[in-house]
């Protein structure tokens, strides 16, 4: 498991960094996991993060994986959103992780890509609303 969540790991990592090559506007850069998501949704026949549901699956076990992804994903946003120009981007970082995780749960329970899509709105919103 720990190998496959490692494998897994560095394969987004890699996939969100070809979507975002060339991308200059942070902005955009953020709401590209956003866009990746749906992808991976409709793809994996809407199974939602697979990080949350190898946790769920394997209580009490150290994931360092899930553990090493969030933290990347919640990086990434952070720099993001200081060179987006925003308020206390390490905050806000936190609150559109919780929005992505959010989406996502909502994507597998729903089956659909909604839930991503309305998300991805929302982060633009609070994005724009918090930057100066």
């Amino acid at each position: 498991m720990i190998a496959y969540l490692t494998h897994l790991d560095h394969a987004d990592r890699n996939r969100w960094e070809q979507a975002v090559a060339g991308v200059h506007d942070p902005v955009r850069r953020i709401l590209s996991f956003f866009d990746l998501a749906s992808q991976s949704a409709v793809l994996r026949d809407y199974r939602g993060c697979l990080y949350a549901n190898a946790a769920t699956e394997y209580p009490g076990v150290e994931l360092e994986p899930v553990r090493a992804h969030r933290k990347w994903l919640r990086a990434t946003l952070t720099a993001l959103l200081k060179q987006a120009d925003t308020d206390s981007p390490a905050t806000l970082a936190r609150k559109i992780q919780l929005i992505y995780d959010g989406a996502l749960l909502g994507s597998k329970l729903e089956r659909s890509t909604k839930p991503i899509t309305a998300a991805r709105a929302l982060t633009e919103e609070v994005i724009a609303l918090r930057q100066r």
